[in-house]
């Protein structure tokens, strides 16, 4: 914003220019002033600067032969079309061959006479001198938007100066030689044929009063091609009326210099708009930082064979995939500390089929049920009031936790030892997505475990899990195993897996399924499903 000054507005360069050449040269007995050598303006904002001339004298209306070319060069009148003009003619034919000269014949033509000749520019220039002329430029610049206007000249002008890019670089008075010289060109070799200079008049203004600037900087090019068809020369007369009353004329084919003078620039000023507006584009820019990370990620990621640990992750990071609930399933091992994201339809066993990572393993146990066998031991006395609290019920939590407290010893593996088990307690399952174990590699079972027993499997644990969410829930006999498997299988869930937000798609092992049916069984032993409905 600062270094393009994007926080002012702009406008536009009206300009009005203004020349004046000074300078005299003697040359072949004749004294050549501005009135000589200064032609009216060819074009808008220039002036021309004869260098070189042919003048064909003392031309009178008549016929005469035309000058030889060859078109017009003949040996009899048969070569000759009356009436016919050629492009390069001087004149319309007559219809006769005449005596051009001792050995040319030419085409009579009836024209202005002697006819120009069409021989090429002297060399050297005519006016080469005219390289020590100067030229004032006087460039008036109008800001319509800011009503500002501006003058390259001071008000009082130090006429003595003469324009030099590092001694004087804002006199307005330049040396014909100079101009050439900066534009990287050869006065003496352009006078002979001409050619078209451009000065350039470049206004860059810092309108605003406590930074002001406006100067003008001045620079030059040639605009017309070296090579092809360079030079500049236009032709006119002076006419004359003769004692007699025949009319006479002195033609000029001048040749010289065409300076257009090009003014451009730009005036600035402060705007809090501009400000404001420009800021807020910049600070969109800031979003382009992402997409060169994602970049200079994927590039680092090519640059090592595409094994980057590092692009992995953040490309697992990035994107989150949404899948439909009803085709994944979620399960966890109790050897991997991540849970394992798996999609439907199953083409093998669930415990064979790959998934991909989803998260980090939760470790702890959060839910408030957790508390309640560290708090078994508390204060029995108000335990004892709890209405659904029995002198039964104490008797069996006695003995549960005496149980639980006993040191837990390895059972042996069931012979009919499945091969999608690795933990040796799994029965059979027909179909894929109940051929799941707690293990991935083979071990001890997790139902082995002294916190499977006090988390999962302790009446004490659930009773009160249960009693915490719903204080009135009756724990009767006929319902009371279907409520603590249901609550056996939503501990392991969130013990396993994290969150109860997984429980409708989090796959309990076959293993701990069966251990849990076992610890508390239906009157009738007709399981439907393996997850928790």
């Amino acid at each position: 914003i600062i270094i393009h000054k994007l926080y002012q507005e702009t406008d536009e360069v009206n300009s009005s220019v203004r020349s004046s050449v000074k300078g005299v040269a003697y040359i072949n007995n004749r004294t050549w002033d501005t009135a000589e050598y200064t032609i009216p303006m060819q074009a808008i904002n220039s002036f021309f600067v004869m260098t070189n001339i042919i003048q064909t004298e003392n031309q009178v209306e008549e016929k005469c032969p035309e000058y030889p070319f060859n078109k017009s060069v003949c040996s009899s009148d048969e070569f000759c079309e009356e009436g016919s003009v050629n492009v390069l003619s001087n004149g319309v034919q007559t219809g006769r061959c005449v005596n051009y000269n001792a050995t040319v014949k030419t085409c009579e033509v009836k024209a202005w006479c002697p006819v120009e000749s069409m021989e090429g520019p002297p060399e050297p220039a005519v006016l080469r001198s005219s390289e020590n002329f100067t030229v004032l430029i006087k460039n008036n610049i109008h800001f319509p938007k800011f009503n500002t206007t501006v003058l390259n000249t001071p008000s009082i002008l130090n006429t003595s100066c003469i324009y030099n890019k590092k001694t004087s670089p804002l006199c307005p008075i330049f040396r014909l030689g100079d101009i050439l010289h900066e534009a990287k060109e050869n006065f003496s070799q352009m006078a002979v044929k001409g050619g078209i200079i451009a000065i350039e008049i470049n206004w860059d203004c810092n309108l605003d009063s406590w930074f002001y600037n406006c100067v003008p900087k001045y620079s030059f090019r040639r605009l017309d091609h070296r090579k092809i068809s360079p030079g500049f020369y236009f032709r006119y007369a002076r006419y004359y009326r003769l004692p007699h009353g025949v009319e006479q004329r002195t033609l000029f084919k001048a040749y010289g210099i065409r300076f257009d003078v090009l003014v451009f620039g730009t005036g600035r000023k402060f705007n809090a708009i501009e400000l404001i507006k420009n800021i807020g584009s910049m600070i969109s820019y800031f979003g382009l930082v992402v997409s060169a990370i994602e970049v200079a990620i994927c590039v680092g990621n090519c640059s090592g064979g595409g094994k980057s640990p590092f692009y992995k992750i953040y490309n697992r990071k990035k994107y989150d995939t949404v899948l439909d609930p009803r085709q994944v399933m979620y399960v966890s091992y109790v050897d991997e500390p991540h849970v394992t994201l798996i999609k439907k339809p199953l083409k093998t066993s669930l415990q064979h089929t790959q998934g991909r990572i989803v998260e980090s393993h939760p470790v702890k146990f959060r839910d408030a049920g957790s508390y309640c066998y560290s708090e078994s031991n508390e204060n029995h006395d108000s335990e004892e009031s709890e209405p659904m609290r029995t002198g039964e019920s104490n008797k069996n939590h006695d003995n549960e936790d005496y149980e639980l407290g006993q040191p837990l010893r390895r059972e042996a593996s069931s012979p009919d030892c499945q091969k999608w088990c690795c933990c040796g307690k799994c029965r059979p399952a027909q179909e894929y997505h109940e051929q799941l174990c707690c293990r991935k590699k083979e071990g001890q079972c997790i139902t082995t475990s002294r916190w499977f027993q006090q988390l999962v499997l302790s009446h004490h644990t659930l009773e009160k899990a249960l009693l915490y969410k719903d204080p009135f829930l009756d724990l009767t006999e006929d319902n009371k195993n279907a409520w603590l498997r249901r609550c056996a299988y939503e501990q392991y869930v969130h013990w396993r897996f994290g969150s109860f937000d997984l429980e409708d798609r989090a796959v309990v092992p076959s293993c701990c399924r069966w251990k849990i049916r076992d610890t508390f069984p239906k009157a009738v032993n007709n399981y439907t499903g393996f997850k928790m409905k």
